[in-house]
């Protein structure tokens, strides 16, 4: 969420940089709703101290001998209680204008970094680097093919189940995700992260913390009985994790990663990815967050990024950086390298993993701090897959074809799998 003390003192930056995003945004109402919130806040503030000083003057005459049922003393009492009420009715409207200017701002994306490249949209976007030598060959089989061929995973059973764009995992493709949710949470704790396993369900208030509402309502999957939603992604649990708490300094970075299904009904996506493991309305992904301090976070984007990057080089599967322009930030994101592996059957980079550094904007919303002596500071937030695990089984099946039929496994993953390679059963 962004600072209402910009909106109030400066919103003509705060506009500047929402057209970096391609928002038009008139703040002037907003503005308005600011200042006269602010105007009260210190009106009541003042009554509140007027009020204070005539309660204590009322002890300290009875105290020195005054009539407590007194014309002197009935007076003050008299003044301090409409004094009182004065408060009370200024509450009320500030209260109201309070909620006003947070569901406002809540509708607002975070402001790009400086360091963020102009652009408009997808095709303005930077690539960084490459990893790995992209295997180009034809006639070879797109993942789903592969596993339709090898009994991985059964489509028609899911929509009786469900509906579409469900899977259910079968046989060695049930094997094969449980072995790569197995490596990628050994790989990345054994760096330091925190393993989490946190709820698949999560109330409005984590929701409304990560920055998924009220902007993405129509993605998500709602309980209708409840206050409770299935998870889009674990980073929403995540973050809640330290929702209204206060992070000493010197326990920073904490650093997580959490395995969850997510859920999304990737609404305004149909007839786009509808074979295979591309676009579900249900997956699993191995989520790192970090909770930085504001002088580390953009150290901790090359890391979280660099660690993002390690699942694939140990899957030896190539794959190129992406930064984001500003056009195509996430709603929550300062800055985003997107990762995007290699599908040799698709012939295409696909995205499997965003690094997004947050700043402080989720946690305003999540009210997250630290402190340094005195002083309490918001923290900085940090997310990115490690990987989408779906995903990652695409590009694994697609790289390791082999030409009578076989899937070969990259050796890291064998010791989870139990099998150097897949063969049709």
């Amino acid at each position: 969420m962004l600072d209402q003390r910009l909106v109030r003192d400066n919103p003509d930056s705060i506009a500047k940089e929402l057209g970096r995003r391609g928002k038009a945004v008139d703040l002037t109402r907003l503005q308005l709703i600011a200042q006269q919130q602010r105007n009260l806040e210190e009106t009541r503030s003042s009554l509140q101290a007027e009020g204070n000083r005539i309660g204590k003057e009322v002890g300290q005459r009875i105290k020195a001998g005054a009539d407590p049922q007194g014309d002197d003393v009935a007076e003050l009492r008299k003044q301090g209680n409409s004094i009182k009420q004065k408060v009370a009715v200024l509450e009320e409207e500030e209260k109201l204008l309070t909620t006003q200017l947070k569901e406002q701002l809540l509708t607002f994306p975070n402001l790009p970094s400086p360091d963020c490249p102009e652009g408009k949209d997808e095709t303005d976007n930077i690539e960084l680097r490459r990893w790995g030598t992209p295997r180009e060959e034809k006639g070879l089989e797109e993942h789903w093919q592969i596993a339709e061929r090898l009994k991985l995973f059964d489509t028609e059973r899911s929509v009786r189940i469900a509906q579409s764009r469900f899977v259910t995992l079968m046989g060695q493709g049930a094997r094969l995700e449980r072995g790569l949710i197995n490596f990628m949470l050994d790989l990345h704790t054994s760096k330091g992260y925190c393993e989490v396993l946190p709820p698949v369900l999560v109330n409005t208030a984590s929701l409304t913390g990560s920055g998924q509402l009220p902007k993405f309502a129509d993605e998500s999957f709602r309980c209708a009985e409840d206050d409770l939603w299935l998870t889009p992604t674990a980073e929403v649990p995540v973050t809640s994790l330290h929702r209204d708490e206060i992070i000493p300094s010197d326990q920073l970075p904490l650093r997580y990663a959490a395995y969850s299904p997510c859920f999304r009904r990737e609404a305004g996506s149909y007839g786009r990815d509808t074979r295979g493991l591309i676009r579900l309305h249900q997956f699993n992904k191995v989520e790192l967050y970090w909770f930085a301090h504001p002088d580390q976070s953009a150290e901790a984007h090359q890391q979280i990024t660099a660690d993002a990057e390690a699942v694939l080089q140990e899957l030896e599967l190539p794959y190129r950086v992406i930064e984001l322009c500003t056009g195509d930030l996430g709603f929550s994101a300062r800055r985003t390298y997107d990762l995007e592996v290699w599908l040799p059957g698709a012939g295409a980079y696909r995205e499997i993993s965003s690094c997004s550094v947050c700043g402080d904007f989720q946690a305003r919303r999540s009210s997250i701090r630290t402190k340094e002596g005195k002083a309490t500071k918001l923290v900085h937030t940090l997310n990115g897959s490690g990987l989408a695990v779906g995903r990652t089984m695409a590009a694994i099946l697609e790289t390791g074809q082999q030409p009578d039929g076989s899937i070969r496994l990259p050796k890291a993953l064998i010791p989870y799998v139990g099998l150097e390679q897949l063969e049709p059963k």
